[in-house]
């Protein structure tokens, strides 16, 4: 089994980013994943062995995010990299899968991506259940991921946000900052209309 969760990030905007800044993330973030994959591919597939692989990458891997170019291009190639290679090596017994996490802080990590402290509170309402993940649930997650009585989930990417990501899709999710008596005036102009 193998299990990719390299991660290298920080946010800037794009248009301050030097070839160099970019080349130290995909190298971290998908280049490293992709060499250790195929690696590790090539080995059991000589050997005829079974495996996993899962890897962790982020929401914003398929719908791309301001800030974090480097990272979003990233975690979107491995994301391409697990679908392909389930189809291609898990004839072969080889499964692919991936867990794209909300946000499960980390000291490293919050500095980098929330340089001003009080932006924490920001992203925790973001989520509907108003709380960051645990560890020990990302932990669950990912040992049902590659667990024996789980064979038949191949190229899957799970996410893994309590819905915050949804709650960023709808159009009409704004409506959520409306108040009990905001809903009764709604509610009163529609049957006057």
């Amino acid at each position: 089994m193998l299990v990719n969760n390299a991660a290298g990030n920080f946010a800037a905007p794009s248009e301050s980013l030097s070839h160099r800044a970019v080349d130290a993330v995909l190298n971290t973030v998908l280049h490293g994943t992709a060499y250790l994959t195929l690696g590790c591919g090539r080995r059991w597939l000589a050997e005829g062995r079974k495996a996993n692989v899962l890897s962790i990458v982020t929401t914003y891997a398929s719908t791309g995010s301001g800030w974090v170019l480097p990272s979003a291009m990233g975690k979107a190639g491995v994301v391409a990299m697990t679908r392909s290679l389930a189809v291609e090596w898990g004839g072969r017994g080889i499964r692919l899968n991936a867990i794209a996490p909300g946000t499960f802080p980390t000291p490293g990590a919050a500095e980098r991506l929330t340089p001003d402290p009080s932006l924490v509170e920001v992203v925790r309402r973001q989520n509907p259940l108003q709380r960051f993940g645990d560890p020990e649930e990302l932990a669950r997650l990912a040992v049902f991921m590659v667990a024996r009585e789980n064979e038949y989930m191949n190229g899957e990417v799970v996410t893994f946000d309590a819905g915050e990501w949804l709650q960023g899709a709808g159009q009409f999710n704004f409506l959520k900052k409306l108040s009990a008596e905001d809903w009764k005036k709604a509610d009163a102009a529609r049957k006057h209309s």
